[in-house]
């Protein structure tokens, strides 16, 4: 599986690779609720252990990079430009997902180490990204992108791009 074949958007335009995150995010969601699916009929089998640490990969490396670019670049702004209360919330999100994947990572761990563990958790996991992802991309990103010209979007993308590489 390609964790990272999405459509190609560069960090120029840093809003819409903020979307193309949430894309992979879904695509990370959907493999998890296949995964507790297929574990009501199957045992902790090699194709459960792999899905788990693609699971895995993704939120142990890309989504904390993504949660540090809003926090860094799209929350600000929403403050700066009125609206704080939405910032409190997708921060309060971040904290609450953090959570909730420190939870969901041990089960993981546990099902490529061969045990199988209890999915009813899961979905509140799931309900919670996509909640989030949600309330991001109807409101916070139109928002924080209002006003902001091609030096702040290159600038923010620089930002972005310089800490992955760093």
């Amino acid at each position: 599986m390609n964790l990272f074949n999405s459509p190609s958007v560069g960090f120029e335009a840093p809003f819409d690779m903020l979307q193309a995150c949430h894309e992979r995010v879904e695509r990370m969601l959907a493999l998890l609720e296949r995964l507790a699916a297929y574990l009501a009929d199957h045992l902790a089998d090699p194709t459960a252990q792999q899905a788990a640490h693609d699971v895995m990969r993704y939120f142990d490396m890309a989504a904390p990079h993504h949660h540090e670019d809003e926090e860094r670049h799209v929350l600000p702004r929403l403050r700066q430009t009125g609206h704080a209360a939405l910032a409190d919330r997708l921060a309060q999100d971040h904290q609450r997902m953090t959570t909730a994947w420190a939870a969901l990572r041990v089960q993981l761990v546990d099902l490529q180490a061969g045990i199988k563990p209890a999915t009813d958790t899961w979905p509140a996991f799931v309900a919670l990204y996509r909640a989030h992802i949600a309330l991001e991309e109807g409101e916070a990103f139109v928002l924080g992108a209002q006003g902001l010209n091609a030096a702040d979007l290159a600038h923010m993308g620089q930002e972005m791009e310089s800490r992955r590489r760093g």
